[in-house]
């Protein structure tokens, strides 16, 4: 019989030992996606971006990323106001 039988996945991920790092992909993934989605929205292009940020087009690529969670707020709220969004930060 399993040990994780009657647990939750958080709970199978703690023991595991990878929690906040599933954790931290999943939220970059997300914010990744709803980058992309306001991206289009816009009509704005990689390029674009990167000249509204005075930054490469590779940076943009790091910066949007899913796997890359080494960003840092101030770079989520430049791109935030660089897609005309609100970056929203909040714990639950």
């Amino acid at each position: 019989m399993s040990k994780y039988t009657g647990s939750n996945f958080d709970e199978f991920l703690k023991d595991e030992g990878i929690l906040e790092e599933v954790t931290a992909r999943a939220h970059k993934r997300l914010l990744a996606l709803q980058l992309s989605d306001a991206m289009k929205a816009s009509n704005t292009s990689k390029v674009q971006l990167a000249e509204r940020l005075q930054t490469s087009r590779s940076q943009v690529d790091r910066l949007l990323d899913p796997d890359n969670t080494a960003v840092t707020l101030e770079s989520l709220e430049r791109l935030a106001q660089a897609v005309g969004k609100q970056l929203r930060v909040e714990f639950a």
